[in-house]
């Protein structure tokens, strides 16, 4: 008891005299310097990242819904560019720009027409682990080479969407850079185009997050403590301002904290769609239960406070599925079961690939060539499209049009 009480009032010390308690910061500021040379290492011959795939011209056609000939005769006649060859004449293939492009130029674009309504999903879960921020940057890459514009609005303060898109939210994004100057109690911005960035994809923008984000969080629950009037003006604040910026764009993805916070509050609300991500397994769906009917209280909350809530659709999506583990289909099985058709029948498979890109700070669709065998990238990236196509065919659902057939998108050679 003696030794404790001297540990508890005192603070544990190690063999160099350092409190462990202060080790925190030294441990915090030499993985902040890890991350940025994983950053380096991975956008390799310089610090950005870059874009370098390439798809061959039967890909093009499969994407665009259209035959090779059609492309050919667009290049012939001066419509199309035709992309760079080698010194032996052989062609490179086109990149993502030359894609959307041809899209244009063949009139082959998914984009909404003007009077639909821009689908604003929230990828959330509060279960943290459940592949939220892998989920989101997969499904905003997969409508990239589809042809829609996206906007991707990383809310959680740990920034791994932010960091997977190519910034290092430790050094490279300040606090006034992310949604903070927006959602403080003493707001410096009111329209939120000041935190837009571009990435490498033309047609994906993003609002980054660092760890400054969790100020809001101590602002808005203080607000919220003291009457509530400003969180809710910050709830509708958020939300009128989503959906005037989501005009300039198909599909907003929002990333919030995988807790049941502020923030999360605000972006529940904000979103006119509701994706969530569970594991296949029991404490995942235990916990997505229990999420489930937390989310139900607060709606009810929400709405009584004058704050309405409303999906186009909700659904859940199984991810890092192994077909190969048993416990994993007896869940899926379970989870069948439990949800019926609000669970999209098509699981994200775990893979290696996808663990492989992510050490590159990449997703899958940014590979230019596989990491491991061709057989497991290309099983991969066939469940991913099959996976997140389910999600586009929901949105062009509400736009009330069909979605393309899934068989034919993003099967990219490479």
């Amino acid at each position: 008891m003696g030794t404790d009480a001297n540990l508890l009032g005192m603070g544990a010390f190690d063999e160099s005299g350092v409190a462990e308690a202060e080790r925190i910061g030294q441990l915090a500021a030499s993985g902040e310097q890890m991350v940025e040379r994983l950053r380096r290492t991975a956008f390799l011959p310089g610090a950005n990242k870059a874009l370098n795939v390439r798809v061959g011209i039967a890909e093009a056609a499969d994407l665009l819904g259209c035959s090779t000939n059609r492309i050919r005769m667009a290049e012939q006649d001066g419509r199309l560019p035709t992309p760079p060859e080698t010194e032996n004449h052989r062609r490179l293939g086109y990149d993502i720009p030359a894609l959307l492009n041809m899209r244009e130029v063949l009139g082959a674009s998914p984009r909404r027409a003007p009077n639909d309504t821009p689908a604003i999903i929230t990828v959330q879960n509060f279960k943290g682990g459940v592949g939220k921020s892998t989920v989101t940057t997969h499904l905003a890459h997969y409508l990239a080479v589809a042809g829609y514009r996206v906007l991707v609005v990383d809310c959680d303060s740990q920034a791994t969407t932010t960091t997977l898109f190519g910034f290092n939210p430790h050094f490279a994004i300040r606090r006034e850079e992310t949604l903070y100057p927006y959602l403080s109690i003493e707001p410096t911005e009111d329209d939120l185009r000041y935190a837009v960035k571009p990435t490498v994809w033309p047609n994906v923008d993003i609002i980054p997050s660092n760890l400054q984000m969790f100020d809001v969080e101590y602002e808005l629950a203080a607000a919220g403590s003291s009457g509530g009037g400003t969180l809710a003006s910050r709830f509708r604040k958020l939300r009128q301002g989503l959906a005037d910026l989501a005009q300039e764009y198909d599909v907003v993805l929002l990333d919030p904290p995988p807790a049941l916070g502020t923030i999360s509050l605000a972006v529940m609300q904000a979103a006119n769609a509701l994706l969530i991500p569970l594991a296949a397994t029991t404490p995942d769906f235990c916990s997505t239960v229990q999420f489930l009917s937390m989310m139900d209280q607060v709606i009810g909350q929400l709405n009584d406070a004058g704050i309405t809530v409303e999906y186009d659709f909700c659904r859940l999506i199984c991810s890092k599925f192994s077909a190969n583990d048993p416990s994993h289909t007896m869940v899926q099985q379970i989870m069948e079961q439990a949800f019926g058709p609000a669970l999209l029948p098509i699981p994200i498979l775990e893979s290696a690939e996808i663990s492989h890109a992510a050490l590159r700070m990449m997703t899958v669709y940014e590979l230019d060539k596989p990491i491991g065998t061709p057989k497991t990238h290309k099983r991969c990236r066939s469940n991913l499209d099959e996976a997140m196509s389910q999600i586009e065919q929901l949105v062009r659902r509400r736009w009330g049009r069909a979605a393309p057939d899934a068989s034919k998108l993003l099967q990219v050679a490479v």
